[in-house]
C-alpha cells in the first residue's frame, strides 16, 4: 500500500459525520479554515498518513528544529452532528499518488458513514479582491442547494473557476463515482504564492459556522486578517526593494537562489 494510515487511540462512535477537507492549495484558503476549526472546536487526532510520494521536504519548527510534512485526520463531537477534518501541511505529489489518497480517504469515509464531504480552495485572482466572493460547485445538485440557499454563495460558475486540481477535486470526483454526495467552496482570492487568503477563508467559515451551526469566534478569524494584511504588506514591501537592488545588480544579504 503507497499510503501508510495510522490509528490513533480508540474509535469514536461519529454521528453522522461531515468532512471537511482543507489541505495546502492557491492562499492556503481551505488550510487555513480547516487550522481554525480545529483549535476552535478541540479537535481529537483520529489518524496520521504517510507516503513516500510526499514531498521531498521538512520544515524548521518553532524550536529551530525540523519536522517532516504530516497530513492528518480529526474528529469533533459536535451537537448537530459531528465531524472529520483533513488537515496537513502538504498534498500528494503525482496524479497517482493523489488518487490512491483520495481512495483512501473515501475508505474512511464510509466506514465511520460520512453523510457528505466538503471540500475547500481558492479561485486565484490577479489582484486581491475587497469583497472575495465564494462559489460552490460539486457532485450532489440537492447539496449545493442546501449550501446556496439563502446565502451569497455563488453557484453560476462555469467559464469563471477552472479545473479544481488536487485533493479537492478528486474527492469530488470520486465521490461521485462512489454514491457519496460532496460539494466545494471556493473563495476568490490573490493567486500569489506568498499571499495568505484570510479573507476569502473568513467567507468560508461564515457559511459553514451557519450551516453546520458550529458557534465558532469569528472575532479571532477577524483579528487575523489584520495581521496576516500587516504582514503580506511588508513582504511585498521587501520584496519590490530586493527586486530593484537585483535588477541594479547589487549582491543583497543573505540572499541564496536554492535551498537543500
Amino acid at each position: 500500500m503507497s499510503w501508510q494510515i495510522k490509528k490513533i487511540g480508540e474509535t469514536p462512535k461519529l454521528n453522522n459525520p461531515v468532512l471537511i477537507e482543507g489541505l495546502p492549495g492557491i492562499a492556503n484558503v481551505g488550510k487555513i479554515v480547516v487550522d481554525f476549526l480545529l483549535e476552535e472546536l478541540d479537535a481529537k487526532k483520529i489518524y496520521e498518513f504517510f507516503s513516500y510520494s510526499m514531498p521531498q521536504t521538512v520544515f524548521v519548527n518553532e524550536d529551530n528544529m525540523i519536522d517532516l510534512p504530516v497530513i492528518e485526520m480529526y474528529y469533533v463531537k459536535h451537537k448537530k452532528q459531528d465531524l472529520l477534518l483533513l488537515a496537513g501541511d502538504v498534498q500528494p505529489t503525482s496524479e497517482e499518488s493523489c488518487y490512491e489518497f483520495v481512495e483512501e480517504i473515501l475508505k474512511l469515509a464510509k466506514k465511520h458513514s460520512v453523510s457528505h464531504l466538503i471540500t475547500l480552495g481558492g479561485i486565484g485572482l490577479r489582484s486581491v479582491p475587497k469583497e472575495p466572493k465564494l462559489y460552490c460547485t460539486g457532485n450532489s445538485k440537492k447539496l449545493i442547494k442546501t449550501y446556496t440557499k439563502d446565502s451569497d454563495v455563488e453557484n453560476e460558475l462555469f467559464g469563471v473557476v477552472g479545473p479544481i486540481v488536487g485533493v479537492s477535486g478528486v474527492l469530488l470526483g470520486l465521490g461521485k463515482k462512489q454514491d457519496i454526495q460532496a460539494i466545494s467552496l471556493l473563495a476568490e482570492t490573490l493567486g500569489h504564492p506568498m499571499f495568505i487568503g484570510v479573507k476569502g477563508s473568513k467567507k468560508i467559515l461564515e457559511v459553514l459556522d451557519e450551516k453546520l451551526e458550529l458557534s465558532v469566534d469569528m472575532e479571532a478569524i477577524k483579528k487575523e486578517i489584520k495581521d496576516m494584511e500587516k504582514k503580506f504588506s511588508k513582504k511585498k514591501a521587501r520584496l519590490k526593494d530586493i527586486a530593484k537592488q537585483r535588477s541594479m545588480g547589487k549582491k543583497i544579504p543573505g540572499d541564496t537562489s536554492y535551498i537543500g
